[in-house]
């Protein structure tokens, strides 16, 4: 099984999609496809599936393409927007502030300026009062802190042709169209050793939002990190958990990040429904592919070269 990943403003009318386009997941706009059942996960596999990259699309600042700069990313702004294409889940990265609430931004770090001094506040470091107060505020009349972002080494300003205020994951499940799937991503930074304690009492947070809002919403985990993966999947049996690797093109000190075989391997020991590899890991070792459907496992993939 295959994930597209295209800005959404390219997806096509899946109505015409031929009858051998590859398969992903769970759709709630589609009548046909497989059913999977594992434990207490049911799933309908539909022939095609289209999943928004934070939302409308992730925010190229640099880049020449409008639409990489055309809404703000990770916004309720951006995942309505998506809605209007016909596309079935939006993915974004949720992180929990330090007073405990799962607010959903991409990066380790929110960069800003203040008497033309640049700084830089780890996310997780932030209380939630905090980390709304940049950007856009919905408050009228109240003016939010400057936000910028680093890109290619430099330091410049998140300008976007249509900006929105930051979000928490609550929003999220309150105010995006109720028919449109989430993909959460577990975001934790690859540069910090986690203990499981707190691992778990992150992901306890995260799901806590999760059972209360989600309602009937189509809900799919997905992480980098093989820990928070296998721990998600042991803290509840409702939504299926995908673990996310590079597949090999980038290497980590943890060996479970950096192959297709020690992302099956993750898999099969934490009960995970399947893997989201970057496609250039796939290209790079295809003999992968069929022992991952050997092992009953799901395969997605990502990247530019989809």
């Amino acid at each position: 099984m295959a994930l597209k990943a295209v800005h959404v403003s390219d997806v096509p009318n899946l109505d015409q999609v031929q009858e051998n386009a590859f398969v992903s997941l769970y759709s709630t706009r589609f009548s046909k496809g497989l059913e999977l059942n594992r434990a207490a996960i049911s799933l309908r596999i539909p022939k095609f599936l289209v999943i928004g990259h934070r939302g409308h699309g992730m925010n190229v600042l640099q880049s020449s393409d409008s639409r990489m700069k055309a809404i703000k990313e990770n916004s309720i702004l951006s995942f309505n927007s998506a809605a209007k294409f016909p596309i079935d889940f939006i993915e974004f990265d949720v992180q929990v502030t330090k007073d405990d609430c799962p607010v959903i931004f991409h990066d380790d770090f929110i960069l800003s300026e203040e008497n033309g001094t640049v700084f830089e506040k780890r996310v997780t470091e932030l209380c939630l009062a905090e980390f709304l107060c940049y950007g856009p505020q919905r408050e009228a009349g109240k003016d939010g802190k400057c936000l910028l972002r680093k890109t290619n080494g430099k330091i410049v300003k998140w300008n976007v042709e249509t900006d929105d205020s930051l979000c928490t994951l609550e929003e999220a499940f309150q105010k995006v169209e109720p028919s449109l799937g989430f993909n959460i991503e577990l975001k934790f930074d690859d540069n910090i050793v986690y203990q499981q304690d707190h691992l778990t009492h992150v992901l306890q947070v995260i799901l806590q939002v999760v059972f209360e809002f989600a309602k009937d919403r189509p809900i799919i985990f997905s992480s980098f990190h093989p820990d928070a993966a296998q721990l998600v999947r042991k803290l509840q049996n409702n939504y299926p958990v995908f673990f996310l690797t590079n597949g090999g093109t980038e290497l980590y000190y943890d060996v479970r990040r950096n192959s297709l075989e020690e992302a099956i391997k993750v898999c099969l020991e934490g009960g995970l429904q399947g893997i989201v590899s970057e496609i250039k890991g796939v290209f790079r070792n295809p003999g992968a592919v069929p022992k991952i459907k050997e092992s009953k496992l799901s395969l997605l993939t990502y990247g530019k070269l989809k």
